[in-house]
């Protein structure tokens, strides 16, 4: 603002310096410059300091002391600058309908007093409202294009922040994405190599005197392959991250699915759970695939972590009816659903979501727990996870 008043001032200081040369320099015939048209002159300059605070006051100060300065017919060049600046400010600051109405009063104004005093200076006549008209049209020109060119930037600004917001959208599904694989990988795993680590060490312990080789040698097999899948999935998904470094969004790497369904249950088998497994579906979309494959994966280790029997039975069921794929994991363990529900089946959920499905779960009636899924595939894009 107080930029803004400092530059009125200097343009204010400008156009009473060109009246003032102009008064004293230009001899049209009018008479000559006294004090008293000095000081008309002048104060006409006056409103000017506050023309963008109130233009129309600002106009109608200039037209009172240019009017009389008129009046008495002094240099009438010199009073010119100070009002085209007060008609120029009026429509650059103001709106259409304000610009019209003030060029009919002005131009109204000035023919009909020009016409009643000198009504044969028919070209004069025309000269000064032709000025009228032109100041008036260039301020609102102005005013309408930076209009124009405010709402441009308002309209990139604006796109922008969706842009921004976009952007830290994705961000946060990526990292919930990556979460949810880091977990259906990392708790698996680890529960297996558990499980098995404890068999190991069961036989260890049970007799040292008549060692059974083939049983430790097979427990720590098993640890091994699991260590070795959670490896290979591991890189995957540091590849994965890599990708989306160096902007290659769409880069997942190869998706889990319905085909890896029989190495979970081996690998759930090898925990020492016995898994009946039947799949029942062809043509499923990639993203289907993965979700079920997730699914299973966390309902298989879930299971081996809270079945509480050594003969724990799961039984997986997944097949294609009414354009969705259909997921069944039960168990007959003793401990499945006890306590909080954890980030696993906040997952399973989020898995099924993902591909606009649902999933329910929750302990049977007498014994065990049971998760199932539907996962429509008309909502399922390939290249989600």
């Amino acid at each position: 603002m107080r930029s803004r008043l400092g530059a009125d001032v200097g343009v204010a200081a400008a156009s009473a310096a060109v009246a003032v040369a102009l008064a004293l320099t230009v001899h049209d015939g009018s008479r000559p410059m006294d004090a008293v048209g000095l000081t008309l002159l002048l104060a006409a300059q006056v409103p000017l300091v506050l023309r963008r605070r109130r233009p129309v006051a600002v106009l109608v100060a200039v037209v009172l002391c240019v009017a009389p300065y008129h009046a008495v017919d002094y240099d009438h060049s010199a009073a010119v600058p100070a009002g085209m600046i007060a008609l120029y400010t009026v429509a650059v600051t103001g709106s259409t309908r304000r610009t019209v109405l003030t060029g009919v009063t002005v131009v109204g104004g000035t023919v009909t007093l020009n016409a009643v005093v000198s009504p044969h200076q028919i070209v004069e006549i025309l000269r000064i409202s032709g000025w009228i008209v032109s100041v008036l049209l260039l301020g609102g020109y102005l005013r309408v294009h930076r209009q124009n060119v405010a709402a441009a930037l308002e309209r990139a600004e604006r796109a922008e922040r969706t842009r921004e917001e976009e952007a830290r959208r994705r961000v946060a599904e990526e990292r919930l994405r990556i979460a949810r694989d880091l977990h259906d990988l990392l708790a698996h795993s680890i529960t297996l190599i558990g499980v098995q680590t404890s068999v190991a060490a069961h036989v260890l312990a049970a007799d040292p005197d008549r060692l059974d080789r083939a049983a430790v040698a097979k427990a720590l097999d098993d640890i091994a392959g699991t260590c070795r899948t959670a490896r290979g999935e591991l890189r995957t998904t540091l590849e994965v991250l890599r990708d989306h470094g160096h902007g290659s969004p769409d880069t997942r790497g190869p998706l889990p699915g319905l085909h890896g369904l029989p190495d979970l249950a081996r690998t759930a088998h090898a925990a020492g759970a016995e898994v009946e497994l039947s799949v029942r579906a062809d043509g499923v979309p990639g993203a289907v695939g993965a979700a079920a494959y997730r699914i299973v994966q966390e309902a298989l280790t879930n299971a081996v972590r809270y079945g509480g029997r050594d003969d724990l039975t799961v039984r997986v069921r997944v097949y294609e009816e009414g354009r969705a794929l259909r997921v069944r994991v039960t168990d007959d363990g003793t401990g499945a659903g006890a306590g909080e529900p954890g980030f696993g089946l906040v997952g399973m959920r989020e898995r099924a979501r993902s591909v606009g499905g649902t999933l329910d779960a929750g302990p049977l009636p007498e014994r065990g727990f049971e998760v199932t899924a539907v996962l429509p595939f008309a909502t399922a894009g390939e290249g989600t996870r």
